[in-house]
């Protein structure tokens, strides 16, 4: 197995974090996995609804925490904005259908570790984490297999 491709970046305030997320957005496409890890207040919510914005998504975005899953039609196929913070085993993710949306969707996943070793190993992984100062985050991407493509495409 090839060692993953990573990049370290400090995002100094939200927006920041949004510019990110749109960035993201335009070089994503169908078939690809962006796994959003942080601790509660990180700012995966602020990444996955600017994220969405910039593929057209329009009106209200919710957390999807009650829902589990939200699925949305955008310029380049369906989103699914998945947050799986309430799973408490890796089965019950499976039970939602992410298996479809592995193949044939944008996934965009928040708390991807309670999918165990379901999650794909091709993926772009974006890890958020605060800093000392209350405006900053630092985001570590890594990336797998051809989502390496993808992460080298925001590294341009």
């Amino acid at each position: 197995m090839t060692e993953p491709m990573r990049h370290k970046l400090c995002l100094d305030d939200e927006q920041a974090t949004k510019a990110l997320a749109e960035k993201l957005a335009a070089a994503v496409g169908p078939g690809q996995i962006v796994a959003l890890e942080g601790d509660l207040g990180a700012g995966k919510t602020v990444f996955a609804r600017a994220f969405l914005r910039a593929l057209g998504v329009e009106g209200d975005i919710p957390s999807p925490t009650f829902n589990l899953v939200l699925v949305y039609e955008t310029s380049k196929g369906q989103v699914w904005h998945s947050d799986l913070y309430r799973l408490s085993v890796p089965d019950e993710a499976i039970e939602l259908g992410l298996e479809e949306a592995f193949a044939d969707a944008i996934s965009l996943i928040e708390w991807p570790d309670r999918l165990g070793s379901d999650l794909p190993t091709d993926h772009l992984h974006i890890t958020i984490t605060s800093t000392d100062d209350i405006h900053a985050r630092i985001a570590t991407l890594t990336a797998t297999g051809r989502s390496k493509l993808l992460l080298q495409s925001l590294m341009d």
